[in-house]
């Protein structure tokens, strides 16, 4: 299993960046696919979680209408389209893969980070 991602980099406060993690090597039907991050000093916090069988979402409060998930299941790739972006978004940025779990849950403390599937991280920096 691998999960390659891409985008992210630096921003302005206001803007916008793309995320996309490409899974290879799993049944991409079968699973949720998560988005995730992790700021200097603070817990990894799962902001944006999809269940591709179903197209369930979830979204972190802080990021509701403000980020858009999306999967393109021809392609087996999950994108996070962010926008209005803050300098509180700051932080590496992952995206996890696991095994028939529903979205909220997942991206729940209590979901991830448990037989799961990992891309490498990539930073998202946004000045203000």
């Amino acid at each position: 299993v691998q999960l390659v991602q891409s985008g992210g980099g630096l921003a302005q406060a206001g803007g916008s960046l793309r995320l996309s993690c490409a899974a290879s090597g799993l049944p991409f039907d079968d699973y949720t696919i998560g988005w995730f991050r992790q700021a200097p000093g603070k817990e990894r916090e799962g902001i944006s979680c999809i269940c591709i069988s179903d197209g369930s979402t979830y979204y972190l409060d802080s990021v509701k209408g403000r980020f858009t998930i999306s999967s393109d299941n021809a392609k087996n790739t999950v994108h996070l389209q962010m926008n209005s972006l803050k300098p509180e978004d700051t932080a590496i940025y992952y995206c996890a893969a696991v095994f028939r779990l529903g979205a909220s849950y997942y991206c729940s403390e209590y979901g991830f980070g448990r037989g799961d599937y990992w891309g490498q991280g990539t930073q998202v920096t946004v000045s203000s």
